[in-house]
């Protein structure tokens, strides 16, 4: 009977522990933003797929875009491109490789940090950054949100 007992509460720990595991653990979602002042409200995944892989390089306003990488963040950008279009950062600079041999587009321009993206977005109105959404400031705009 003790046996039973002791099981019991095992089983029921072990539950509680897991759903709460569960819980605790919300990964932060990746957002695509934009200086505060820039016109374009929202953007879909075809528009931030052409914008970041070079085939345009204006919103779809007509205005200039500048797409920033992240350079330290590796695990930010990683997420970002197995988002944005299933490929990880290898195949992704192996593309850029091939194009910026051609001449013909230019891939995104180069921050180091999120803090570095963050200066930018507040200078640069045609900047379109990814972070994570709890580096949001107020200065930006969140045009995109992955799920």
């Amino acid at each position: 009977m003790k046996l039973y007992r002791l099981s019991s509460l095992i089983f029921i720990a072990l539950i509680a522990f897991h759903s709460f595991t569960c819980f605790a653990y919300t990964p932060d979602k990746i957002v695509v933003v934009t200086n505060k002042k820039n016109d374009v409200e929202v953007l879909d995944k075809k528009g931030l797929i052409n914008l970041f892989m070079g085939k345009y390089s204006a919103f779809p306003n007509g205005k200039q875009a500048t797409p920033i990488d992240i350079e330290v963040e590796a695990k930010l950008k990683a997420q970002f491109y197995q988002a944005l279009v299933g490929l990880p950062p290898a195949r992704v600079n192996a593309y850029w490789a091939r194009l910026k041999f051609s001449g013909r587009v230019k891939p995104p321009e180069i921050e180091l940090t999120i803090d570095d993206v963050k200066q930018r977005l507040e200078k640069d109105e045609s900047a379109l950054a990814y972070v994570y959404e709890s580096s949001v400031t107020d200065k930006m705009k969140v045009v995109y949100r992955f799920d």
